[in-house]
């Protein structure tokens, strides 16, 4: 296995500021052995907005450049004002029969820079006034009044986009790197090409091997995961973060032993997870689709368990500087996808 030292070093370091500056923590952290560390990016803050799909799965398409010797840093608000754009669009076209809504899956995102493209952070960075939820809102009223009209969605477009500029800042119409200028389009395509990555998923009430359609309330689009055994996807995650890879992780957070506060997240630790059990939890509820966040690392505590270390978008007020330490366990049972380059 491989351990950068210089972010292993860096990963320290962001904890004892993490613990030193602003709100402490009230808990000792728990001490980990990292085996792997891949790069990525600073931990961003998403706030109180639901679209942490966009941060987990931009940043393991981070990790996977970094990886290749490409270090970029996307911005997530690029993708949030295509979102709104689109299902202002949608909203109107329908007659007001469709939301504009901040949740969905991780493919969603790949499906947006497909579409629209991507920024760099730096070229498009910081939302200004209100969340995202605001902005549906705000985008909603203004789609709610070009239904009124039987206008279309041209005319108040200028109004959508005045209202976006006012809380999103003003979009680039290029992306400038290393010399060279690019349209959204282009420079989106160079970081995420179309087909570059694929879903899995791991439940046995669809076949294993087939591409299905998963029930989740957040699959808007109807995005389809690869479902195979529990074991095949933790060897696949396993494999990527060894080789350095991107990994998107979405998974339910709403475990007691999922806290944030001290950067864990564990069960009970059962001797093992059967792919029965993770069917049970996912039929009656006990599991649910709650968030996403990019696997970054690999560790083992004192008892040499293994756990994944993930960055999350809640900003770094945590004894982990914003990540989390995930059990092999949890990951296991919790886990309801994982996005990976196909390769």
């Amino acid at each position: 296995m491989k351990l950068n030292f210089f972010l292993a070093f860096a990963i320290a370091l962001s904890a004892l500021l993490s613990t030193s500056c602003g709100k402490r923590t009230n808990t000792r952290p728990r001490q980990f052995t990292v085996d792997v560390i891949n790069g990525f990016t600073p931990v961003k803050d998403q706030g109180k907005d639901g679209v942490c799909w966009i941060y987990a799965m931009l940043a393991a398409i981070e990790t996977e450049h970094i990886m290749r010797g490409d270090s970029i840093n996307l911005s997530p608000d690029f993708v949030v004002r295509q979102m709104i754009g689109e299902q202002y669009r949608r909203r109107v076209l329908t007659a007001g029969a469709t939301p504009i809504l901040e949740r969905a899956t991780a493919p969603e995102l790949l499906r947006l820079v497909a579409a629209y493209g991507a920024m760099p952070f730096d070229s498009y960075s910081g939302r200004k006034h209100c969340g995202v939820a605001t902005l549906a809102r705000k985008a909603q009223a203004i789609a709610d009044r070009a239904v009124e009209h039987r206008a279309g969605p041209s005319r108040f477009e200028p109004l959508l986009a005045t209202m976006l500029d006012e809380s999103l800042g003003s979009l680039p119409l290029h992306v400038y790197m290393l010399g060279a200028q690019y349209t959204p389009e282009e420079f989106g395509r160079s970081v995420c090409r179309e087909g570059e990555y694929v879903a899995l998923t791991s439940f046995s009430h669809h076949p294993f091997g087939n591409y299905v359609d998963l029930e989740l309330p957040d699959n808007h689009n109807r995005h389809r995961f690869l479902n195979v055994p529990i074991d095949t996807l933790v060897a696949v995650v396993d494999r990527a973060v060894e080789a350095g890879r991107g990994v998107c992780w979405e998974g339910d957070i709403s475990e007691p032993g999922f806290s944030f506060s001290k950067g864990v997240a564990e069960l009970g630790e059962p001797a093992d997870v059967s792919q029965r059990q993770r069917q049970l939890q996912f039929e009656s509820h006990a599991t649910t689709d709650d968030h996403c966040m990019s696997v970054v690392g690999l560790a083992h505590d004192s008892r040499n368990r293994r756990y994944y270390i993930m960055k999350n978008s809640w900003g770094r007020r945590n004894p982990y500087g914003g990540l989390m330490y995930v059990s092999a366990s949890y990951l296991r049972l919790k886990t309801i996808a994982v996005v990976v380059a196909k390769e």
